[in-house]
């Protein structure tokens, strides 16, 4: 057993000792796959801020929350700052942080009350019926190959899956920063390095 063990260390140590000088392509991808993600969601609340506040406001067809103008400004401008900030890796931890409670308000207000899933299973029974006289509906009284050509019709369900899956990016973001070579986090800390 020892020598099984000391060949498994020898080649996990080949391999993943050089595997460091990557480390910073981790951080790289969760940056740019979140960057969209929050671009599109603080632009749009930005250009209807109007009705981004009266939706954070209104308890009854809308999330109910307190100083609903404060609380919508502040989601808006903290999605769309922080997806530029993640663009270029600067203040990478620091801006995870409230992009991290912004998710967290967005799982509890918006999305739990919708279980796990984004997009509803098509095989549950009831699924399947309501896509079935949708699909009807379409191709009696629409162009139905024109408005499936792009993929076909799904029912969605607004659970927390997104919500979290961002949330844990973002969570590992907040613990590596913004990647070695690939962030100005970086390359400020090695221009400017900490006095400790």
């Amino acid at each position: 057993m020892g020598a099984l063990t000391q060949l498994y260390y020898t080649i996990h140590n080949a391999l993943f000792h050089r595997l460091k000088y990557l480390d910073g392509l981790a951080p790289l991808a969760l940056r740019l796959y979140l960057v969209p993600v929050f671009w599109m969601a603080g632009s749009q609340k930005i250009a209807g801020m109007d009705s981004t506040i009266e939706w954070f406001g209104n308890p009854d067809w809308g999330l109910g929350l307190p100083f609903p103008s404060l609380l919508a400004h502040l989601a808006a401008y903290t999605e769309a700052v922080g997806a530029v900030l993640l663009l270029v890796g600067l203040a990478t931890r620091w801006i995870s942080i409230p992009l991290i409670v912004t998710m967290l308000v967005a799982i509890f207000t918006v999305h739990w009350p919708n279980g796990w899933a984004a997009i509803a299973d098509s095989g549950a029974q009831d699924v399947a019926v309501r896509l079935g006289a949708a699909r009807e509906l379409l191709q009696e009284h629409g162009n139905y190959d024109w408005l499936t050509e792009k993929g076909s019709f799904v029912i969605l369900n607004n659970g927390i899956e997104f919500g979290v899956t961002y949330l844990v990016m973002l969570l590992s973001l907040l613990f590596t920063g913004g990647g070695r070579y690939v962030s100005l986090d970086y390359f400020m800390l090695k221009v400017f390095p900490s006095r400790n």
